[in-house]
């Protein structure tokens, strides 16, 4: 979920969901939710993923050559749909807990069925906890009860549970919109840091460094990530990221606790 103007045309609304055309983009639509950005989606190309941190979780799964891929939150599904788009033999599944708003992203947003890709109705949690070990080599959680990712979804327990989901090689992310001092943040990073041998992390300087606000995207795997590839690709971004490195994981987390059930 991500903050950012767009053009003011509304094109359907239901209860706190607002879909706008995005004036400089005609094939542009943007999904709003109560005051949030909360997906856009570009009905003439899948493919364009108009939020630099979708950009990031994107690069993740293609550097690591991700087949099974859970996205934990969905909204318009723009990611898993960008994935599907580039690549039919990928598999994916999506879990929306909010039943409205799959409703509403089908009736307006283009969302439809394609290969590979899986789209249900449930908790993130309680999903994961159903999976057999290893079964997953990238779990995406970009899930917000208005700006903050839901406690049970990123507590030591669940990111314990989805540790063992996650297959050697793999990676999962977790998307996190923060404010300084970036509690959040830091409390998801000792979190991961508690189960996961390799924390690292992406976005813009200043929001690392806990100077604004903004999005950080938190990486966590059982071995080796491709670091300089990552690097790499959130620099040439036409809104470049740093990367937290994994030596500097523990100093970002800076003590803080990780959430408990």
């Amino acid at each position: 979920m991500a903050r950012r103007r767009s053009g003011p045309e509304i094109l359907a609304a239901a209860g706190d969901l607002v879909v706008q055309r995005d004036a400089g983009r005609a094939s542009g639509r943007l999904l709003r939710y109560g005051d949030m950005d909360a997906s856009y989606v570009d009905l003439a190309d899948p493919r364009h993923l108009e939020f630099d941190y979708l950009r990031r979780m994107r690069d993740l799964v293609e550097t690591l050559r991700a087949r099974r891929v859970i996205h934990v939150g969905g909204a318009a599904c723009a990611l898993a749909r960008a994935l599907a788009a580039t690549d039919r033999e990928r598999r994916q599944e999506v879990v929306e807990v909010d039943r409205d708003v799959l409703a509403f992203a089908r009736e307006h947003l283009g969302l439809r069925r394609a290969p590979g890709l899986r789209i249900r109705h449930g908790d993130g949690r309680a999903f994961l906890q159903t999976r057999r070990e290893a079964s997953a080599d990238a779990i995406l959680v970009d899930a917000f009860v208005g700006a903050r990712v839901p406690r049970h979804l990123v507590s030591a327990e669940a990111l314990a549970d989805a540790a063992r989901v996650l297959a050697p090689g793999g990676a999962m992310a977790v998307n996190v919109v923060d404010a300084p001092p970036l509690n959040d943040a830091r409390a998801i990073a000792a979190g991961l840091l508690e189960a996961f041998a390799v924390v690292a992390g992406l976005g813009a300087g200043p929001v690392l460094r806990g100077r604004r606000a903004g999005n950080v995207v938190l990486i966590a795997a059982h071995g080796p990530l491709p670091l300089e590839r990552l690097r790499t690709r959130a620099t040439a971004d036409p809104s470049p990221a740093e990367l937290l490195a994994p030596d500097d994981a523990v100093a970002f987390a800076g003590g803080t606790p990780p959430w408990r059930d």
